[in-house]
């Protein structure tokens, strides 16, 4: 079938596998994120269930070092807001690269007719 395929409409379709191939990837890291932001969401959780004068630690490479809860707490919640961002961000993407994905595949389809 690709040999019957004008130059233009090979194009298209290869155009059309990268933007599968970029959706797949947005929706990898959408998943990531996603998962990042409900295990920082479930420490914030624990940490607000947590003893005032409790002993926390936080990871820093390999180690353990001692922190109190006041700068957890802010750091999670940084975290938090980032991976928000983030998320609105890559669902964002996701739409544009959608939209995009189902115009092309239009355009092929009108191709593939004319022919």
């Amino acid at each position: 079938m690709s040999e019957q395929l004008t130059p233009e409409a090979r194009e298209k379709l290869e155009n059309l596998q990268a933007f599968q191939s970029k959706a797949q990837q947005v929706t990898v890291q959408k998943h990531h994120t996603e998962a990042q932001l409900a295990e920082n969401k479930s420490a914030l959780s624990v940490l607000s269930k947590a003893e005032k004068d409790a002993t926390l630690y936080r990871h820093v490479g390999n180690l353990l070092v001692e922190t109190d809860p006041k700068s957890a707490e802010e750091d999670l919640n940084q975290r938090v807001e980032a991976l928000e961002v983030r998320l609105q961000t890559l669902n964002k993407q996701s739409e544009r690269i959608q939209k995009q994905f189902e115009t092309l595949q239009k355009e092929i389809q009108e191709i593939l007719n004319i022919s």
